[in-house]
């Protein structure tokens, strides 16, 4: 099966829910920003967990998870380029978080850990792999 490596950026509350599901899942995302958009570029992901995240979450931290996702299931969706070249990602609707969940491949993983100036600091297990 053929796969496609995507990234994410996520606050500490949806690492835990990552981890709790045995870095088998991804958790909805809030009412705020219902659509799930995972990136095709870890630099990109890096940059919004890293500006966003680690700014403007409740713990100051910002967290890239990357997994693989079947290709067959990405067909059904066009990547979208969020104004910048590079800066592609998939826009998936919150009813089909459950078909993306199912596509996963293998486990999720933490790829990059971002700290705001005034992070809480948490003891996680942020190197699991």
């Amino acid at each position: 099966m053929t796969t496609v490596t995507l990234y994410q950026p996520v606050g500490m509350e949806e690492l835990q829910a990552i981890k709790a599901s045995g870095w088998t899942e991804l958790p909805p995302h809030d009412l705020e920003q219902p659509i799930f958009r995972p990136v095709v570029d870890e630099a990109y992901a890096a940059q919004q967990a890293r500006d966003w995240n680690a700014v403007h979450s409740t713990y100051r931290r910002g967290y890239i998870v990357r997994f693989q996702v079947s290709a067959d299931f990405l067909a059904a969706y066009r990547d979208k380029v969020a104004g910048t070249p590079g800066h592609e990602e998939y826009w998936i609707p919150p009813e089909d978080l459950s078909l993306l969940n199912a596509a996963i491949q293998g486990q999720i993983a933490v790829a990059g850990t971002f700290a705001g100036h005034d992070a809480e600091y948490r003891k996680l297990n942020e190197t699991h792999a």
